[in-house]
Parts: structure tokens; sequence; C-alpha cells
């Protein structure tokens, strides 16, 4: 497994094949998955963060159950474009994850994300508990299908 820009996942991408988002938090990670085609994101599931060994293997069983070809990584960057603690924390998890499988994966900008998915479930008067059980995998969606659509312009 090794971090490659979305330009270069395409070269890497099987003409069919699910790709799957990851959004990295602190005390969850959320989890998306596209159709085939690559065309739309779904909300997957919600992996609590227990200790690196078993949320890399909750993350894998759930790619190899998807046969998912590569991933998407939410990389949290400050508003400016520089990257913070919670950044190189992304980094060091895919870096360490990286030496336990093969599976190719580009980081993308997740500025906004959980604020634009958190504002979108308070549109549709989602409550407050329902809101934290959904809008980690809802974020992984809204970074995964950011993605996708850039690589449909590629």
């Amino acid at each position: 497994m090794r971090a490659t820009t979305l330009e270069e996942l395409a070269a890497l991408l099987p003409p069919k094949g699910r790709l799957m988002g990851l959004d990295l938090g602190t005390k969850t990670i959320g989890l998306a998955l596209s159709d085939v085609e690559r065309r739309l994101a779904s909300p997957l599931d919600t992996i609590g963060r227990v200790k690196f060994s078993q949320d890399a293997a909750a993350l894998l069983k759930r790619a190899a159950d998807f046969d998912i070809c590569a991933l998407v990584v939410g990389l949290p960057l400050n508003m400016d474009g520089t990257e913070g603690p919670r950044a190189q924390a992304t980094r060091a998890f895919m870096r360490n994850l990286s030496k336990l499988a093969s599976l190719p994966f580009a980081f993308w900008d997740e500025r906004l994300s959980t604020a634009a998915v958190t504002r979108e479930l308070i549109a549709q008067n989602a409550s407050r508990a329902k809101r934290a059980e959904v809008v980690d995998r809802m974020a992984a969606a809204y970074i995964l299908q950011g993605a996708l659509d850039r690589l449909r312009r590629l």
C-alpha cells in the first residue's frame, strides 16, 4: 500500500471496482463505499477506535468483504491548507496500515466535510443523537463522492 495522488491512483485502478472512503477521527473511523462503476458514494459503517491493530484489522476486513481496489482517505487540513496534528495522525495511521496491506490509497482534502454533513442533517431535522450516530460515515461518503467526481473529470 502506498500513497498516491488521485491522478496517479486513477492510473492504477481497474476499469471497474469499488473504492472505500475513510474519515479517520480520534474516536471513530467513518467508512463509505462506491459502486463498482465509481459514480456514487454511500455511507457504509462506523468503526469505533480502540487501538491501531484492532482498528486496522476491522478496516481491512471491511475492505476485503467488499473487494475494495483502493482507498480514499480524508486528510484534515487546516483552513489555510497547512497540516496540523490531525493530518499528521492521519498520515501516520496510513503509513502503519500500508505495512499490513497492498491497497493503494490517495488522500483527499476533507476540510469542512463534517460541517457540511452536519448542516444537511440539521436541515433534515435529524436529532442530535441520530446525527452523532451517522455523521462519520456520512462524512466519509462526502469525502469519497468528492474524489469520485474528480476521478470522472480526469
